[in-house]
């Protein structure tokens, strides 16, 4: 999902993180407003993510839901909210209904109480930043019987918010869940600044944590954090006081949690337990650490954050809803354990790179494509695949040249981990005993530049963090589907031919001459495609290189249809396909998903 370029201004927070991290100058992309798409974003979230600041200025968050649609608009860009929740030891629930639960309609004065909001769907990895003032809510206990003093911990909230901000974020660290819904049967086990043992055990099983914050009372925030179990660290848990750290991996560069943290060093975290209900919810004092600081508490780390607890609540079977975990973010590092951590074994230090993925064979397909074969040392602990999915290499070894807080000659590298995805375009079960993958790879950056500057002959072997993505093309008997690639964007369709009837296929492929040798290769391996495709070719055909004008001829010869412009509107909307599936760049996608409004259309977002 691409973002909607609004000119909203940066808060002086958020430009501080901006000039530590040398990042470069980019709009704020936050909407004054309900995005667009954001009503059915709202209504399938199974988890609504809240915060909210207490009497003292600290935020506070929580996670409601496990039954859909938990929240909808009610007018322009206001959201009604409808859900199970924990009455008794929820502290937002206590901060936004001060108490009343008995249903009264609590309203709200004025601007109205700071509410921020991550709708997040884990499942399908989509979310949904909100920031808004409460406008009125009510609370009502549940219990056996009507009578309220037999209710038991346990209410219905309805809360209504103005939405003041959205923002759609980037799937990159969300780990894949399935939520459904279980009635809370809360118990509060300990409110102590020192965590108890069960606390401490959720935090070294957690995967996930959302996490809110504020400029002051003009503006607050909530996300999410996502990485491998026990991500988050505790540096201290006794009478000294209680110290969490987390790293800050590399994202979209925007800061604005942290640019918080600037002007308002405060923060609200919830640890869910997905598995047992449990919860954890915990109050304090942040402390941004970049680059040498970072890496002194957390090695390996340019970028972390401290948080010295000021307020916890730990809540058994708390929660209303219950996770399955399903496939975890292929982007996760490894843990970064605690400099003070010393004493664990080297291998725990560095992560398990135990499966492989070695380079057996190189093609050049034009000056800048390249298509690599790797095998896989361990198929079995890969874990399957699916024709449409992309791989995750690690290229950290190679490439990562420890920590530098500035490097001017190569600024984007700041924060780099150095994994990267590819989609796989070659069938699964390939090689003699089904070990092999093909990717097909633009040269644009440190890592496809590093790739191809190898060869079978050179050895490269990476580490393998697991297969991903869903972009699997369906095709009902009798009906037809339209697949739009923007250059190597044909890649997910490649590995999908042979599953399809490709006469039922209508392919919308864009690209430059200079890609000729990439059309050329397609056509070669696909001798029935060129009947089902039209390309449309930018840049001038007479600056075909010599070389490749041979296979100019057997393309123009192929039956494909040839359009030397780029793809217009009237050439897609004219076309009557049942569903549409794209893999393009972020301009022509959101063009095309404009042209399209209404149709059924598949893509999954890149933009980590």
């Amino acid at each position: 999902m691409s973002f909607v370029l609004s000119g909203m201004p940066w808060h002086k927070g958020e430009e501080k993180m901006h000039q530590l991290t040398r990042t470069e100058n980019q709009e704020n992309p936050s909407s004054p407003y309900l995005v667009p798409g954001a009503a059915q974003m709202l209504q399938r979230a199974p988890l609504l993510a809240l915060g909210t600041i207490d009497e003292t200025g600290r935020p506070w968050a929580t996670v409601w839901g496990g039954e859909t649609p938990l929240a909808q608009p009610v007018a322009q860009s206001i959201i009604g909210i409808r859900t199970t929740v924990d009455s008794r030891s929820d502290p937002v629930v206590d901060l936004l209904y001060g108490g009343k639960d008995d249903g009264e309609v609590v309203k709200e004065q004025g601007a109205g109480r700071m509410v921020s909001a991550l709708s997040i769907n884990l499942e399908k990895r989509k979310r949904l930043k909100l920031y808004g003032r409460m406008v009125a809510g009510a609370l009502a206990r549940i219990g056996p019987e009507t009578d309220q003093d037999s209710a038991g911990p346990v209410g219905e909230v309805q809360l209504v918010v103005k939405i003041e901000q959205s923002l759609y974020n980037c799937p990159k660290y969300l780990n894949c869940k399935r939520i459904y819904p279980v009635l809370p049967e809360p118990t509060l086990i300990s409110d102590s600044r020192i965590l108890p043992r069960q606390a401490l055990e959720l935090i070294a099983k957690a995967d996930t944590l959302f996490v809110s914050s504020c400029d002051h009372d003009k503006d607050m925030d909530m996300n999410i954090r996502g990485g491998s179990p026990g991500f988050v660290r505790v540096q201290s848990n006794g009478d000294s006081g209680t110290v969490l750290v987390w790293p800050e991996y590399s994202g979209n560069n925007l800061y604005q949690t942290l640019g918080n943290f600037q002007t308002s060093p405060k923060a609200g975290l919830v640890f869910p337990d997905f598995d047992t209900g449990d919860v954890l919810y915990v109050t304090g004092d942040t402390e941004v650490l970049i680059g040498k600081d970072a890496g002194a508490v957390i090695p390996r780390s340019n970028l972390a954050v401290k948080l010295f607890l000021t307020g916890t609540r730990f809540v058994q079977k708390g929660l209303p809803f219950r996770g399955e975990s399903l496939e975890r973010s292929p982007y996760n590092p490894s843990v970064r354990f605690l400099a003070s951590e010393k004493h664990l074994p080297e291998t725990q230090k560095t992560g398990d790179n135990s499966v492989t993925a070695k380079l057996i064979k190189k093609e050049t397909l034009t000056p800048t494509i390249h298509r690599y074969r790797f095998s896989i040392s361990d198929p079995l602990a890969s874990g399957p695949w699916k024709p449409g999915q992309y791989v995750a290499l690690s290229f950290h070894d190679e490439l990562d040249m420890g920590y530098s807080h500035m490097r001017d000659d190569d600024p984007r590298s700041l924060n780099d981990d150095y994994l990267r995805t590819f989609t796989v375009s070659s069938r699964p079960g390939e090689g003699i005993h089904g070990e092999e993958f093909e990717i097909t790879v633009r040269k644009v950056g440190n890592v496809t530049r590093y790739l191809s500057m190898q060869s079978e002959r050179s050895g490269l072997e990476v580490p393998l963090r697991g297969f991903g993505g869903e972009l699997r093309l369906q095709q009902n008997p009798g009906g037809m589907i339209a697949f739009v690639a923007g250059g190597i964007g044909v890649t997910p369709l490649l590995a999908q031919l042979e599953d399809i009837d490709i006469s039922r296929l209508r392919l919308f492929w864009s690209l430059h001459v200079s890609d000729i040798g990439l059309v050329y290769d397609t056509f070669q391996h696909h001798a029935s495609l060129p009947k089902s495709c039209v390309l449309y070719l930018s840049g001038q055909i007479a600056d075909i290189r010599e070389e490749d004008l041979p296979k100019k001829e057997m393309i123009f010869n192929s039956g494909a249809s040839i359009e030397q412009r780029r793809v217009q509107a009237n050439d897609l909307t004219s076309v009557d396909a049942e569903a549409w599936y794209l893999c393009t760049g972020v301009g022509l996608r959101k063009e095309i998903l404009d042209w399209l409004a209404g149709k059924t259309v598949h893509y999954e977002d890149f933009n980590y």
